[in-house]
């Protein structure tokens, strides 16, 4: 990269970088205690999850019901500069035990403060076709 990326977009790449590489403690370090992951639809996986050792706990589950499949590509990342970045990515994984996988187009919304994620917001291209795989809430 020649030019310069923003402070806000560098701290949300190498938020995407720990969770690819499962540093929870990266991860960690870059969401306040109180930060929100906001999860759409009405899966098991939905929901809000608050504080980051829900937050972490959340990402675990991700792993554990793909048997470690779940995987994130990113596609673009834009600040705005006044604490807010969107990113877009590809995610995909295969359910444990199932004989179906999903592959989509996603993005998150991320409220920046003080250097530090406070709020995620999730988006997802198919809510139906991800509600279906993560299969309904317990």
């Amino acid at each position: 990269m020649t030019h310069h990326e923003h402070p806000d977009a560098a701290l949300v790449r190498r938020g995407y970088e720990a969770f690819s590489s499962g540093d929870t403690e990266t991860l960690r370090s870059l969401m306040t205690s109180d930060c929100a992951h906001h999860s759409p639809g009405s899966s098991r996986m939905s929901g809000h999850f608050k504080g980051v050792d829900n937050i972490l706990a959340h990402f675990g589950q991700l792993m554990e019901l793909t048997g470690g499949t779940f995987k994130v590509d990113v596609k673009g990342i834009y600040p705005d500069g006044r604490g807010h970045v969107m990113a877009v990515h590809r995610w995909r994984g295969d359910r444990m035990g199932g004989d179906h996988g999903i592959e989509m187009d996603g993005g998150l919304f991320f409220t920046i403060v003080g250097g530090k994620v406070t709020d995620v917001d999730e988006c997802v291209a198919d809510i139906e076709e991800s509600d279906a795989f993560w299969g309904p809430a317990e």
